[in-house]
């Protein structure tokens, strides 16, 4: 069987909608952001960042500098829990700098809160009632009219940049969530947010950036970002279009990271095959009509939705379990991962995949093992399997699985 007899979508036709904003690529690119904005037609950003990265002078002086006179202020409030209350605090101070765009700079919290923001910006709708919203429905409704537009500078690796969704929490007892409303002991709601109008307008690419975030927050985020590459291929709803973006990511990752493990310090020479790689292997994987993204964020969210655990490490920890769990059921695609990740011909394609990607999370220097990570003991295993099959994308698993729990419990085992 050819790689692409097997696309689960040769049998079916393939529809793909998918209209993702302008993207920018180049070692200092944060210098093209005020040119960037005077092609849409914009003239006063809010910088959106966390703390960290506002008083970082490395990371938000150059985006300072590139935007110049269309720079309107920065809100530097942003945390990784992306809260609602967040969110309307960078509203009104959008609304104060009288912005018409927002920069969101950093990683994945900083990009869904600027989102966020855009949502807010359509309409007056009492913020109590957007709450309620959020705790009754877990997620919250995106009105007609204009949004902010939203330029995005990433700094992560994670590869959440070229999506039109958002996450979002907020705490009962808040003034945005009334603490009866929700089940008693509950420490936060949330949700997702999904609008075709929440793709960035524009997305930076800068790796100078990157080679300012510290190593270790790269390498967690680069597994993430890796194992989008992976599941694209094998979702039930790949392309031709995201198979061929998504295998040459997975080739430049897959060199890219370990060259970027074995470093002392990265740079952005280091890091500039890595960013292209991120870019390309989310191209097309966030569509008005799903995403491709399966089985190992499925385990990622069953694990990190009420433990500590950091996604990119339960990813790091999983992930070859997981591609055991499928290549024992299904094809899974095999023979283009194999192609992908360097190892076309492969005897025994299944095998050669499981190892590859074990190998670029040992580069990481990223856990391997659930015990070594803040995550659930084996006696709440049953409860994440239960978690993990009833996540949603488990529907983009692929062709002739049968997700159980019992199995998706065996695999937390072997995982830990």
């Amino acid at each position: 069987m050819s790689p692409h007899d097997a696309n689960p979508n040769s049998r079916d036709g393939v529809r793909f909608e998918y209209d993702p904003g302008v993207v920018r690529f180049r070692t200092g690119a944060a210098a093209d952001l005020a040119d960037e904005l005077q092609k849409h037609g914009l003239e006063r950003a809010l910088v959106v960042c966390g703390s960290t990265v506002g008083s970082t002078s490395a990371v938000i002086d150059p985006v300072t500098e590139g935007l110049g006179d269309r720079l309107a202020g920065v809100f530097d409030e942003t945390t990784p829990e992306k809260r609602l209350d967040t969110a309307y605090d960078g509203l009104d101070a959008a609304r104060k700098h009288d912005a018409d765009a927002l920069v969101a700079l950093g990683g994945g919290s900083s990009l869904d809160v600027a989102k966020m923001i855009s949502v807010l910006s359509a309409d007056d709708r009492d913020p109590e009632a957007v709450g309620a919203e959020l705790a009754d429905t877990g997620s919250i409704s995106v009105p007609e009219g204009s949004l902010l537009p939203v330029v995005a500078v990433p700094t992560t690796l994670a590869g959440a940049d070229l999506s039109a969704v958002a996450g979002v929490t907020a705490s009962p007892g808040s003034d945005l969530v009334d603490e009866s409303a929700v089940p008693a002991g509950t420490d936060a709601v949330g949700g997702g947010v999904s609008d075709p109008r929440l793709m960035p307008t524009a997305t930076v690419y800068d790796p100078e950036l990157f080679a300012t975030t510290p190593e270790r927050i790269l390498a967690a985020s680069a597994m993430n970002g890796f194992d989008k590459g992976i599941e694209t291929l094998y979702a039930r709803n790949a392309t031709p279009v995201t198979d061929a973006t998504a295998a040459r990511g997975l080739g430049l990752l897959a060199d890219g990271l370990r060259k970027f493990g074995a470093e002392e310090e990265a740079t952005a020479e280091t890091l500039e095959p890595v960013v292209e790689g991120i870019w390309l292997v989310q191209y097309g994987i966030s569509r008005p009509d799903g995403t491709t993204l399966s089985m190992i964020h499925a385990f990622g969210h069953g694990l990190t939705r009420t433990y500590d655990v950091q996604q990119g490490a339960a990813h790091a920890v999983v992930a070859p379990h997981v591609l055991r769990y499928l290549f024992e059921r299904v094809d899974a695609r095999r023979d283009l991962l194999a192609e992908a990740l360097g190892e076309p011909g492969a005897a025994d394609p299944a095998e050669a995949v499981i190892d590859a990607v074990a190998e670029v999370r040992d580069a990481l220097g990223l856990p391997s093992r659930l015990r070594d990570v803040d995550g659930p003991d084996p006696e709440a295993f049953p409860q994440v399997a239960e978690a993990i099959v009833g996540d949603s994308f488990v529907a983009n698993a692929p062709q002739g699985l049968d997700v159980r729990a019992e199995e998706i419990e065996a695999v937390l085992r072997d995982a830990y």
